[in-house]
């Protein structure tokens, strides 16, 4: 990456804007943006490991479209083994539908619809032995001036087009076939058995974006570590649970704790790339490679969620914290991920600039319909989830509930991160595929304005410079007339 001018002072994202050079680059799907960490990643994001972001819709999504979901540490090791099962048993292609039975009511339905991103539920009903056999679908609008206690049995309908699993088209003519029958969704099936379920959104970017496989071809995830515990074990139990990647995750990774946690992880050269973080330093990331990290977490402070700069003025600007740790770990031959700050698909682009193999991101995600919390809608009947930091009070409460009274009132005392905020869906982009969708378009621009192929090359072509906040604002777009 090269400077226009060199600064003087640190910098974060809004800091900063990309330079247009020459470029042979013919097309922005062109460009190969998958990840070069061997996470096994096809585009280079990442959810966060927070309770209010990543589950096992999250996880799923987020393996489907190349990306990649990570588990916070607080899930119990029983519940993270049942997640990691019923991710790898989900379909690469087909999404995962939402079912119901016959018995189910109206209300349900309506509750699950808020779950994903589909218009419409399928319904199973018992078949020979424990077989499901699929019974049809009910779509929103039939469930409008239904009485909500109504059954299922009573609104499901067949579906205007289903496909079978063993002869399903090329994507392109799936697509077709939707678009010319003029429906949104329709279910996939072996014979009598529900598979998944196929919509033209589905069909169109599944042939555009690759899944990110284990060695297996299974959608992969990752999982987090703290530093606390029993680590090892419990890091050999995730990795036997079909862990694909490892997160140590604490607030502040450049401490002894992290570098011992490290080297009992690495001792067990278990077959998965180890991440480890945050720090802000190439001090921090040296260490950290040393200890046995094989990627380094980089981020202190920069998230929606966190109030430690506020509270302790520690931290670093986001851009110059990836430039000098990403450049150190190069010099290894390891990464960095960039964790927190990005708002916007121009933040993800200048991460990956600055030398980030992948971007992880929060709370940006929280308000999507894949994200575990509920769907709340304010008074003016716009819908959010609620979001909390994994350094607020009520994340250390949830985290420390095995622990006596008094030592779970002092840990709630050093809190440094909000507890409680709402994530607003975008009604134009609820999912977090949407927002998937438009990242990645905003990076594959990014490489092609500056004439890179690749990740690496982007890394080397980058030209960047520094702006004022005037000059900040001069991009923005203007929604109506001045």
């Amino acid at each position: 990456m090269e400077f226009l001018t060199m600064p003087t002072t640190d910098l974060t994202y809004a800091d900063v804007f990309l330079v247009p050079s020459k470029s042979e680059v013919t097309s922005r799907m062109d460009v190969d943006i998958s990840a070069d960490d061997a996470t096994g990643a096809t585009i280079p994001l990442v959810s966060a490991n927070m309770t209010a972001v990543t589950g096992r819709r999250m996880v799923e999504t987020m393996a489907r479209r190349g990306g990649l979901g990570v588990l916070p540490q607080d899930v119990p090791l029983n519940v993270i083994e049942q997640v990691a099962g019923w991710v790898k048993h989900r379909h690469p292609v087909f999404e995962t539908p939402l079912r119901v039975r016959p018995t189910d009511t109206v209300l349900d339905v309506l509750h699950l619809l808020g779950k994903r991103n589909h218009p419409a539920v399928c319904v199973v009903e018992d078949g020979p032995g424990e077989e499901e056999v699929f019974a049809g679908i009910v779509r929103r609008e039939d469930c409008e001036g239904v009485d909500r206690f109504s059954s299922v049995a009573s609104v499901l309908r067949s579906p205007a087009l289903t496909f079978e699993a063993g002869t399903f088209p090329s994507l392109q003519e799936a697509f077709g076939q939707l678009d010319t029958a003029g429906v949104a969704y329709a279910p996939v099936l072996d014979g009598t058995s529900l598979v998944g379920v196929m919509t033209p959104s589905g069909a169109l970017r599944s042939g555009m974006f690759v899944p990110a496989l284990d060695r297996n071809g299974a959608l992969g995830l990752g999982a987090a570590v703290g530093i606390n515990g029993d680590v090892a074990g419990r890091a050999a139990a995730l990795v036997e649970y079909g862990v694909d990647v490892l997160v140590l995750d604490t607030a502040h990774g450049h401490q002894q704790k992290m570098l011992d946690a490290l080297a009992a992880v690495k001792s067990l050269d278990l077959p998965v790339p180890v991440v480890a973080g945050n720090v802000v330093s190439a001090g921090g990331v040296r260490e950290l490679v040393a200890a046995g990290a094989d990627i380094v977490k980089v981020g202190v402070g920069p998230g929606a969620m966190c109030t430690t700069r506020m509270m302790t003025a520690v931290g670093r600007p986001q851009f110059s914290a990836v430039l000098d740790c990403a450049t150190a770990a190069r010099d290894l031959g390891k990464h960095v991920w960039a964790d927190g700050g990005v708002r916007y698909p121009r933040d993800v682009a200048l991460a990956l600039a600055a030398g980030a193999s992948q971007v992880m991101i929060g709370s940006w995600f929280a308000g999507t319909v894949e994200s575990p919390g509920d769907l709340v809608a304010d008074a003016d009947g716009r819908q959010y989830k609620e979001s909390f930091g994994m350094a607020s009070a009520r994340a250390v409460q949830n985290r420390t509930k095995a622990e006596d009274a008094y030592s779970r009132a002092r840990k709630a005392m050093f809190e440094e991160g909000i507890s409680t905020s709402r994530m607003y869906l975008d009604p134009e982009r609820p999912s977090v595929e949407d927002l998937l969708d438009m990242i990645t378009a905003g990076v594959r621009s990014s490489m092609s304005y500056a004439g890179a192929g690749d990740l690496a090359e982007f890394r080397e072509r980058a030209v960047v410079g520094v702006q004022s906040a005037a000059g900040y604002e001069e991009g923005r777009p203007v929604r109506q007339s001045w």
